[in-house]
């Protein structure tokens, strides 16, 4: 006689039982809300409007946006070779090392309106700064700084500050939402009180 399998009331009941029991809990948690996506992801930072230009690197030319440094103290200097403030150089690479973890950087741009002390190709400039004072501080090719003709950046700087450079190693300082803070003449020291002090308040 062939014996037939039979679950025991127990079990199933039991089983029942945790079926409703899963159900109920399910029901009683509540389901947490979806958090946004805007909320969860890091937002990126604005670019200021005196920022939002274009220029080639000094060394290999290739196109550089300036927004890249949203966010940064910026010093933005004008350069020479072959000028009495050239040893500048040394003082600016120094601050940009000191201070670049805490958000600063120095912007250069080589400029032969003056003297005409920046006769150089772009290779030969990028070649002075480095192998002479270890630049390393971003530099951009060629630029002029006065007149008509002067790039868009620093025709927003004269606009923003109604001066404009007399010399080389002019220098202006940004601040991280794109104001600019103050213009220092050439022969302003790059360790002088001034400077440094409007830098480390900016940062």
């Amino acid at each position: 006689m062939k014996k037939t399998t039979t679950t025991p009331l127990t079990g199933l009941l039991a089983s029942a039982c945790l079926g409703i029991w899963a159900t109920s809990a399910q029901a009683a948690t509540p389901t947490p809300a979806p958090t946004p996506l805007d909320a969860a992801a890091p937002t990126a930072l604005a670019c200021p409007a005196i920022l939002q230009h274009k220029f080639n690197r000094l060394q290999d030319e290739a196109p550089q946006n300036l927004c890249q440094y949203a966010g940064k103290v910026t010093l933005v200097v004008n350069t020479a070779s072959y000028c009495g403030f050239t040893s500048q150089y040394q003082g600016l690479e120094e601050l940009f090392v000191k201070y670049q973890s805490k958000g600063l950087v120095v912007l250069g741009f080589p400029s032969n309106d003056f003297g005409q002390q920046e006769p150089g190709s772009a290779k030969e400039i990028a070649d002075f700064c480095f192998n002479t004072y270890g630049v390393k501080f971003p530099m951009f090719s060629k630029a002029v700084v006065v007149g008509a003709k002067r790039n868009a950046l620093y025709d927003t700087l004269a606009k923003a500050t109604g001066k404009t450079p007399q010399w080389n190693f002019h220098k202006y300082l940004i601040d991280r939402n794109g104001k600019v803070l103050a213009s220092f003449a050439s022969d302003v020291a790059p360790n002088s009180k001034a400077l440094v002090s409007a830098i480390e308040k900016a940062l």
